[in-house]
């Protein structure tokens, strides 16, 4: 029943546009950040609010019809080859509560948008580092933010979820509820969220930005940042990552065409404190880039500066007990400068309040790692391209310190993506919870275009 079904479905049903292959704005509608493959629903709803969402599950409930959702497409890692699209770009609404310190958003909106909405009342959202990510999407997958080590993971700071599930129910879900925790840290398998109710926190400045050393420097940086990480305060988040700069004209000529290793640092206190926590960083010696300052909260996308612009991309993580002396050399044999491995590898430190147990049952486990490593390769687009060897060789060298994975973290691949690698995310208690609720709520599995947990049998 796929694409002759949808034949019979009436636009007038829902308020914003539905769209058909061969139709006029579906292209368009079907793109979204990542390119390494695209949506090709079989029909696409153009949401504009919660209504339309509902009508658009219970009409592929009724018609036994896969959903897929998408805001930005930021982490399409399964495309959805038929079936039914959910789009939810339209749906932009922000409420924030300056006294209750909360924001309510709707499923498309932004982390630029809600940051820049919270900003005039003396707040911040804990988004992560790019202002285009999906703040709903962000959260689904756990939220490792700026600040993450100060405040957690941002799914631990959700007080309200509105999600339709298969049945095409409308539920507004608290922390009280089964499903709650489980949303959080799923990725979408239980239903559309389509607006949440989230924490703001009271910080409108961080000094942070980042150091930038060349290839002679990148393993004495890379090792004084190791050192480093043992003695910072929870106020302090920060990520290294080693890679080389394409050389091409958009990137600073400094830059283009050198292998470098980039220390992005985001602290919450005062500059002077934040100058002085950095000069062990600064002491490895000199910098190709060096733009530590006190910022306004709104300008903290420029810490990462991640890239704004469609592309394809893969990657692959490992979370990590430690990093030892020993690891550093093995990566950097595996990754570092003339090694086989070429791919841009990150590495964030955890720890602080990301180690505490959640509330809620959130399922985002693993919390006793200390950092993890990220490994990203750039396919090219359209290719749908399956794990590169490059990610296998990485995380074959880390296996002796890994814990497990994040799924959130686990970029394009969607061919990849079976029941070993989900449940692999997980807690083994965490995972068979999940799977039992599964069971209950979407036994048909209609939401499986994501790392997808299975219903139990």
């Amino acid at each position: 029943m796929g694409n002759n079904a949808v034949q019979t479905i009436d636009p007038d049903t829902f308020t914003g546009p539905v769209f058909r292959p061969g139709d006029a704005g579906y292209e368009e509608e079907i793109a979204g950040f990542q390119t390494t493959y695209t949506h090709r629903p079989a029909l696409v709803v153009g949401a504009a609010h919660t209504e339309d969402v509902r009508a658009a599950v219970e009409y592929a409930a009724r018609q036994g019809l896969p959903v897929a959702v998408q805001a930005t497409g930021h982490g399409l890692s399964v495309a959805a080859d038929g079936g039914v699209l959910i789009s939810t770009r339209r749906m932009t609404q922000i409420r924030v509560d300056p006294v209750e310190r909360t924001a309510r958003v709707a499923a498309g909106v932004r982390a630029g948008a809600l940051i820049e909405a919270a900003a005039p009342h003396g707040l911040a959202p804990l988004n992560g580092s790019s202002p285009s990510v999906g703040v709903v999407g962000y959260h689904l997958g756990g939220g490792l933010g700026l600040l993450a080590r100060e405040f957690g993971y941002a799914a631990d700071h959700v007080r309200t979820i509105e999600l339709v599930t298969a049945d095409g129910r409308v539920r507004t879900l608290t922390p009280a509820d089964e499903l709650f925790g489980a949303v959080l840290g799923s990725g979408g398998n239980f239903g559309v969220v389509t607006a949440l109710e989230l924490d703001l926190i009271p910080v409108t400045t961080v000094y942070g930005g980042q150091l930038v050393f060349d290839t002679s420097l990148v393993e004495p940086a890379l090792e004084a940042w190791r050192q480093w990480t043992a003695t910072v305060p929870e106020e302090l988040t920060s990520t290294v990552t080693m890679l080389t700069f394409p050389d091409i004209p958009q990137v600073p000529e400094p830059l283009r065409g050198r292998y470098l290793a980039s220390i992005r640092i985001a602290f919450d206190g005062p500059a002077e404190d934040g100058e002085r926590l950095a000069a062990p960083l600064r002491a490895v010696g000199a910098r190709l880039k060096d733009d530590l300052r006190a910022m306004p909260y709104t300008e903290t996308h420029t810490i990462h500066s991640d890239p704004d612009h469609p592309h394809a991309y893969a990657a692959t993580n490992a979370l990590l007990g430690e990093l030892s002396g020993e690891t550093v050399s093995t990566l950097l044999a595996t990754a570092g400068p003339g090694a086989p491995v070429r791919a841009v590898v990150d590495i964030r430190h955890l720890g602080g309040a990301l180690g505490r147990p959640g509330a809620a049952g959130i399922a985002v486990d693993y919390r006793d790692a200390a950092y993890v490593v990220r490994v990203i390769t750039m396919p090219a687009p359209g290719s749908g391209a399956a794990i590169p060897a490059d990610h296998d060789v990485t995380r074959g060298a880390l296996a002796p310190w890994t814990l497990g994975h994040s799924l959130n973290f686990l970029y394009g691949a969607g061919a990849d993506s079976d029941e070993a690698q989900v449940r692999a995310g997980y807690a083994p208690a965490t995972y068979a919870r999940l799977a039992a609720l599964k069971a209950q709520y979407d036994p048909r599995n209609m939401f499986r275009f994501n790392r997808n947990i299975r219903p139990s049998a």
